[in-house]
């Protein structure tokens, strides 16, 4: 648990500890009735994400998921999931506009008032990291089933305290939708998303591990052919 914000005593109020876990649960989670769930393929994350909430197991599967933006190619990991039950579900629905049920969400995010832990939870839940290999730069995108999500994150970002240009949200070929941010600004807003994430255990490290070495990548060619001229 985070050293330097505490346990949250309350998981709707306004906290980086809640802003990070609720990021986590629209990226890649859902709730029911009487459940949240959330998933990740971190287990240090999964941990967290159980401390956080409460929640005294996790449960670990092996997951075959289909790649967003080409759904002939599929890959294997582990999937850890943590789940909260009883009202948590519907109180966070009407608190922060969150689908439920299958509901259509308003996503009324600002109120959970964090929004580097919120967006940092949000890259980790329906976000790509990739290295462009043929361009020396570092692809940053989210992915989602519901376009509004995606508007959504795309404000969030756009009042981030650094610039963080995006492309317009368009269809991927499995159904649902994406956007980049422009791969120039991905070292600063990646350097932005986790500041101080050391100190408080809000993150996954292997995606932390994934986008920092992707950036040490692009540096290093940039470096390389600057050397070549």
């Amino acid at each position: 648990m985070s050293v330097e914000t505490g346990i949250p005593s309350d998981l709707l109020a306004a906290h980086p500890e809640t802003a990070y876990f609720w990021g986590r649960v629209v990226g890649d989670g859902d709730l029911t009735a009487d459940c949240v769930r959330v998933r990740t393929n971190d287990e240090t994350a999964a941990r967290r994400l159980a401390a956080i909430a409460g929640a005294e197991q996790v449960d670990r599967r092996i997951h075959e998921r289909e790649y967003a933006h080409d759904t002939a190619l599929t890959r294997t990991e582990e999937e850890f999931t943590v789940q909260v039950f009883g009202d948590l579900a519907e109180r966070a629905s009407a608190a922060f506009g969150l689908p439920r049920d299958g509901d259509p969400g308003g996503y009324r995010l600002g109120a959970l008032d964090h929004d580097r832990q919120l967006l940092r939870g949000l890259l980790e839940g329906c976000g790509t990291v990739c290295f462009k290999q043929s361009a020396g730069t570092v692809g940053l995108s989210f992915v989602a089933d519901d376009r509004r999500l995606l508007e959504t994150i795309d404000g969030l970002l756009a009042t981030a305290p650094v610039d963080a240009p995006t492309d317009d949200v368009s269809e991927t070929s499995s159904g649902g939708y994406w956007f980049g941010v422009d791969d120039q600004r991905v070292p600063e807003v990646g350097t932005w998303l986790y500041d101080g994430s050391e100190d408080t255990g809000l993150f996954a490290p292997s995606r932390r591990r994934k986008l920092r070495q992707s950036v040490e990548q692009a540096r290093e060619l940039d470096a390389a052919a600057g050397d070549e001229r």
